[in-house]
């Protein structure tokens, strides 16, 4: 019953995310030495992007343990660990100092793949459940 599309996905968002890491920390230094960049704005930045790097390693874990094991539980957990990072991600489109067209356009694909993921997640419960 596990479900071949979620596991790809899942893959595939975790090679996005590294380059979504490293992309976002690579403006954000930029965005520190081109603008100026208030320091109080810095630092809490900077541990947004590190809190939503651990909760996607999480996500990715718990929602990969939960699809090939065929548990409804950690497939779960990881489904509510989205919500935050959909709202981190939100954060770093809308509510960030800065916000460049590069922000704009790796967050919509974040996005994007999040609520891809979602739909799946649920349906495979679903399947888990039945």
């Amino acid at each position: 019953l596990s479900s071949v599309p979620l596991q790809l996905l899942f893959y595939i968002n975790g090679i996005y995310y590294i380059f979504y890491f490293l992309a976002t920390l690579a403006m954000i230094v930029y965005k520190s030495q081109a603008f100026s960049y208030p320091d109080d704005f810095l630092a809490p930045d900077l541990a947004l992007l590190f809190i939503m790097a651990i909760l996607e390693v999480l996500r990715l874990y718990l929602g990969s343990k939960g699809n090939l094991t065929e548990e409804e539980a950690p497939l779960g957990l990881s489904l509510v660990i989205t919500v935050g990072s959909v709202l981190l991600s939100v954060y770093f489109l809308v509510w960030q100092t800065y916000v460049l067209k590069a922000d704009v356009i790796i967050n919509a694909v974040l996005l994007f793949t999040y609520g891809l993921e979602s739909v799946l997640k649920v349906t495979a419960i679903a399947a888990f459940v039945s």
